[in-house]
């Protein structure tokens, strides 16, 4: 990693920075200090006024109290414009670029050169921006539209943008939330090139790996206020989750399960040409078995294919002995399965519409009366899972998309817990979501599995894996190449397995179910 000497002033500092909503204090006295050539990482649980923070430096919110400076000097922003001109540019975890204009016309927008009579010069906009992303290593063609474009890609272009408008510092809120580990990999190449810059990029993330693999500072914020901040050197995981939620985290992960019950679910030579191949797993009341691999193996279709979404080539699904018919979702939800999918907001939850109306969309029979949807089963419903998952919620009329990521998942679990099923089928459960809604959520899953659920999990999080799973099948290549007890993998064996290194020892026969 490149090590920069920081300059003796601080390039942005904000001091005591209070912002209050109505009733509602979001900051209270918060501070942040980034340096030249450094990355940053902001971390804090969702609600500690991360985002409050960073739309003030941004200028989409003025402050109460506090004081901005910008490269020493007292600053006040009326807008994200002045800001920006500032040098100060944010890249959100959703791109906002538009995506049937060219990468260049993205790039420069608002400032395209022009020709002899005023038109716009293409051929030098797309000159320059080539130029732009030659130098950022990511050598995109600069005349194609963004339409089709990966996320990883999409946010590429945000960075060559805020560079054409002569960022000095770039905000980047969870960029790697929705990215491969590939991707992963180029993105912090593209930071580190521009650190070489001298540009100070402030990170946003629950990655508590990534920001210490790539960040040089901590700023730590619980309840709107600074609870630490200082080098890299200065933390512990341990002490970063401590100073996030305010209490010790001796254990994230609940202890695993010593009783099982009955078979509930079997999965029988289940395939899906060019997905996965001959895949075959038991699970039994009272276990959570989490498929892990490298993005790519199959993971998440197998678990689309065994709840009907896609269909399959051959292969059978039982619950309870029961054969589940294939690519019906509906008969999957008879016979006792159901599927929290990796996407929440995109495939889990309808964000326009009330936290009730979502908790409520997989059981339409239990919230009617006489034909008609009643008001009070569905909020008699909704009542009683808000209160077993601890949800955390204004109003419970209120749009699902206003809850924070952590709570949201909890809609969508809560949603397929109403229907009482067997076998829960979840896909990256914590993925988004900060350390101590993570904890909270596995106490969850944890309870669910005593109770005599049967879950299958796929997480690409080893450590989430390694604490949760009481048995781990490793995929690669759309096929199951190695079973763990949870209490024995380590990441070293769960990878030897997903990367083909294996060398034989432990393979499915190796372990029972």
């Amino acid at each position: 990693m490149t090590s920069e000497t920081p300059a003796s002033e601080p390039v942005l500092v904000a001091r005591g920075i209070t912002k209050s909503f109505g009733g509602a204090l979001a900051l209270r006295g918060a501070s942040l200090a980034i340096e030249a050539g450094e990355s940053h990482a902001l971390l804090g649980e969702n609600g500690a006024g991360k985002s409050t923070l960073v739309r003030i430096l941004a200028g989409v919110l003025a402050p109460d109290q506090g004081e901005l400076r910008l490269a020493g000097h007292p600053v006040r922003f009326r807008g994200p414009a002045e800001a920006q001109a500032a040098g100060i540019s944010v890249i959100y975890q959703e791109p906002s670029l538009f995506p049937d204009l060219s990468i260049a016309e993205n790039v420069l927008i608002g400032h395209m050169p022009r020709a002899r009579f005023g038109t716009i010069d293409r051929a030098a906009a797309a000159s320059r921006v080539a130029g732009m992303l030659g130098d950022l290593g990511v050598p995109l063609p600069p005349r194609r539209p963004v339409r089709g474009l990966s996320i990883a890609a999409q946010q590429v272009v945000e960075i060559a943008k805020a560079l054409s408008n002569r960022a000095r510092v770039l905000i980047m809120d969870e960029p790697t939330a929705a990215l491969t580990t590939e991707e992963c990999e180029r993105l912090f190449a593209v930071v580190r090139s521009l650190r070489a810059r001298g540009v100070a990029v402030l990170f946003i993330t629950h990655r508590l790996e990534e920001a210490f693999a790539e960040c040089q500072r901590f700023t730590i914020l619980r309840d709107g206020a600074l609870a630490a901040s200082g080098p890299r050197e200065a933390f512990a995981p341990a002490e970063v989750v401590r100073r996030m939620v305010g209490r010790p985290l001796d254990q994230l992960y609940p202890q695993r399960s010593s009783r099982t019950g009955d078979e509930l679910l079997a999965v029988t030579g289940l395939t899906r040409a060019g997905s996965y191949e001959d895949v075959h797993f038991r699970v039994r009341a009272g276990e959570i078995v989490a498929l892990a691999g490298l993005v790519g193996a199959g993971r998440s279709e197998v678990l689309r294919g065994i709840f009907g979404i896609d269909p399959r080539d051959r292969g059978s699904v039982r619950v309870a002995g029961c054969v589940v018919a294939p690519a019906d979702p509906r008969a999957a939800m008879r016979a006792g399965l159901a599927l929290v999918p990796e996407d929440r907001r995109q495939q889990g939850l309808v964000l326009a519409l009330s936290i009730i109306r979502n908790a409520t969309l997989a059981v339409p029979r239990a919230v009617r009366h006489f034909g008609l949807v009643s008001r009070r089963r569905e909020g008699a419903v909704t009542r009683l899972w808000a209160a077993r998952l601890q949800l955390k919620a204004h109003r419970l009329s209120d749009p699902v998309g206003t809850l924070s990521g952590g709570n949201q998942q909890k809609v969508v679990l809560g949603k397929w817990l109403a229907t009482a099923p067997r076998v829960l089928l979840i896909d990256e459960p914590t993925r988004g979501i900060d350390v101590g809604a993570k904890a909270e959520l596995h106490r969850r899953l944890a309870e669910l599995r005593d109770h005599g659920l049967a879950i299958v999990m796929v997480s690409s999080d080893l450590p989430e894996v390694l604490g949760m799973a009481d048995r781990i099948l490793v995929m690669r290549e759309g096929r199951l190449v190695g079973e763990l007890r949870g209490a024995d993998a380590t990441e070293e064996t769960v990878m030897l397995h997903a990367t083909g290194q294996q060398d034989g020892a432990r393979t499915l026969a190796a372990v029972p179910a």
